[in-house]
């Protein structure tokens, strides 16, 4: 969260239609905290979009469009990845924004398949909320316990790995920090 992956694909998509390319935009129907119908950024820029339950209602109303921005993409399920090959098959410029990691620091499916699937990824960056460096985690702040929970700054910040908590350490595959320690060469024998 608060990395700027809806702020990114409003830019491309704008920038898609400065060229005239035809561009629809969805974001699933859940997804009201900012705006019933725009894709709207944490700094309140926005875009028209289209609300969908699922992601075969895509494939249909993205019939005439050169280019596709999804955002919020988490919040479909593995569908997903079929509609977006479907589209790029067409020979439509898919974007696809969207969490890679859940609450508890897990692949937050379908983002995973998506970026193996994409050409071109794009990893984004937060700033950590405790220490100010790369944050790739978002902490919920509250105590709820479900998968998705719809939320901003009320309930998420940005954390880096090493001041990232999940609620259940031994929940997480990969919790403890990695080590950058490179054990010295030893000497070389004359």
């Amino acid at each position: 969260m608060f990395s700027g992956k809806t702020e990114e694909l409003i830019r491309r998509l704008r920038r898609a239609q400065i060229a005239r390319q035809r561009v629809e935009v969805f974001k699933p129907c859940m997804d009201r905290r900012y705006s019933e119908t725009d894709v709207v950024s944490h700094d309140e820029n926005a875009l028209r979009s289209t609300p969908v339950e699922t992601a075969e209602q895509i494939l249909l109303l993205a019939a005439s469009a050169d280019v596709v921005g999804i955002d919020e993409a988490q919040f479909f399920d593995m569908t997903l990845v079929d509609v977006c090959q479907q589209l790029a098959n067409e020979g439509k410029r898919v974007i696809v924004a969207g969490l890679d990691q859940d609450y508890l620091g897990r692949p937050f499916e379908p983002i995973p398949q998506l970026m193996a699937v994409a050409e071109y990824v794009t990893k984004l960056h937060a700033i950590c909320a405790v220490c100010g460096a790369p944050a790739n985690h978002s902490q919920r702040l509250t105590n709820e316990t479900g998968r998705v929970l719809l939320g901003a700054a009320d309930r998420y910040e940005p954390r880096c790995r090493r001041c990232f908590q999940p609620p259940d350490r031994s929940a997480t595959p990969a919790a403890a920090p990695l080590s950058t320690h490179v054990p010295p060469t030893p000497p070389m024998e004359p």
